[in-house]
């Protein structure tokens, strides 16, 4: 129809154009949906028409990750001006309720191309982490506290438990909520299409990595963690009709190790599909200084970690992705030149229990690797980001090439070129 300013409206999509729920898979036009996919944190950064903006490059990525299979990218959407050292800027976020409109239209430009390739996009609105601002900045501007950077005081049971702190003030909240709103609502102003009705959005996440505490979080903590989701679940649901909501866990690594805390937090209706991450060197599985004496351990209690979460995922009759893992470079090294033969079996190991399970009709829908680097490159020696430098797949308070697959890791890419054809493949 021909709109007020004479703009040509497309018709509403219809309801089997969006990624659903269908028993425990997701299903995209009437097809079987399963996500081969790559954290692409930075995509909206990309997209921007100036200060960091990179759009040549950013065409060249998508082109790159459609090329191998790659159907779904996992998107942060909001991050927080911060005066910490270790978090991205600029931010979409100067200050409660300051929004920079040059980033916001990047992430605009992103959606508008993903949508010429017919990928699907996950979009989380916070960061229980201090690398984008996140729930620590609310505090900071909300509570009057220091904006918490654990890579400064090394004391992530400190950071973990004072960030949780950001579910109880009333004030973040407030403005969380309008945050949420002002994406969730938005109209892309390079397309004209509302967010709200953009198919190729599988899902809005609640935010990156979202933990009830530190690793003693308390009943109480728990409690008003399990609230939280829920409530800000339905809040979304309640602006948008159209799109899955998911909580961006970690699983039970990110539940104080607590499955029925877990199983609480996704129970409600209001979330729609659970996910999970894994990162045995992180986790201190693995040392990378010591592979051959540290391998056999890893991969035992990484197959457990994959395994186990698929059995919650039934218990709750909902579907699961596995929406983050990743391994360092050989010696270890974050030079690029470094080879990549570790992080290549432990990626197949990964692959081979996604797509064998999801083959037989259990309820894993896919996975999302940590992270797409293409053909962003370190600058600096100590590889250590700094504004200016080429975004990759590892945020500011992680050395730059620490977990990315770059484009020129030519037997990374093989590989998983490799699985993402045989989940396109599975049929139901």
């Amino acid at each position: 129809m021909i709109g007020a300013v004479g703009i040509v409206e497309a018709a509403p999509a219809a309801k089997s154009d969006f990624v659903t729920v269908k028993n425990t898979h997701f299903a995209r036009k009437g097809q079987a949906y399963y996500i081969a996919g790559a954290n692409f944190w930075y995509g909206g950064y990309l997209g921007a028409a100036s200060g960091v903006g990179e759009r040549a490059r950013l065409l060249k990525e998508l082109d790159n990750m459609k090329a191998i299979g790659i159907n779904n990218l996992r998107v942060l959407a909001v991050s927080e001006k911060t005066e910490m050292k270790s978090a991205v800027s600029p931010a979409t976020t100067n200050a409660p309720g300051q929004y920079d409109e040059n980033l916001l239209a990047g992430l605009d430009f992103l959606m508008a191309e993903v949508a010429k390739r017919d990928m699907t996009v996950v979009l989380y609105l916070n960061n229980f982490w201090q690398w984008s601002g996140g729930m620590t900045q609310y505090l900071n501007w909300f509570e009057g506290t220091p904006a918490l950077d654990p890579n400064v005081t090394k004391d992530y049971e400190t950071y973990m438990q004072k960030t949780a702190g950001f579910y109880r003030s009333a004030a973040a909240q407030a403005e969380y909520r309008k945050v949420i709103a002002s994406i969730v609502k938005r109209v892309n102003t390079i397309t004209g299409k509302p967010y709200s009705e953009d198919t190729h959005i599988l899902s809005w996440q609640l935010a990156n990595e979202p933990r009830p505490g530190n690793s003693k979080a308390t009943p109480e903590e728990k409690a008003v963690y399990v609230k939280w989701v829920d409530e800000v679940a339905g809040y979304i649901h309640s602006l948008d009709k159209n799109h899955l909501v998911s909580s961006g866990s970690e699983g039970l690594a990110g539940s104080a190790q607590d499955a029925q805390l877990y199983l609480d937090a996704h129970r409600t209706k209001n979330i729609d599909y659970l996910t999970y991450h894994l990162w045995p060197k992180n986790w201190s599985w693995f040392d990378s200084n010591n592979p051959g004496g540290t391998w056999d351990n890893a991969i035992s209690k990484s197959r457990d970690y994959l395994n186990s979460h698929i059995e919650l995922a039934k218990k709750l009759g909902k579907p699961i992705v596995l929406e983050e893992f990743g391994l360092d470079r050989d010696g270890p090294s974050f030079s690029i030149k470094a080879t990549t033969k570790i992080r290549d079996r432990f990626y197949r190991e990964v692959f081979e229990i996604v797509s064998t399970r999801a083959a037989k009709g259990d309820p894993i829908a896919g996975f999302n690797f940590w992270a797409w680097g293409g053909a962003g490159r370190a600058a600096n020696a100590d590889y250590w980001w700094k504004p200016g430098n080429d975004f990759v797949g590892d945020p500011p308070q992680e050395e730059q090439g620490l977990y990315s697959v770059f484009d020129s890791d030519v037997t990374s890419l093989l590989l998983i070129k490799e699985y993402a054809d045989r989940l396109h493949g599975i049929k139901r």
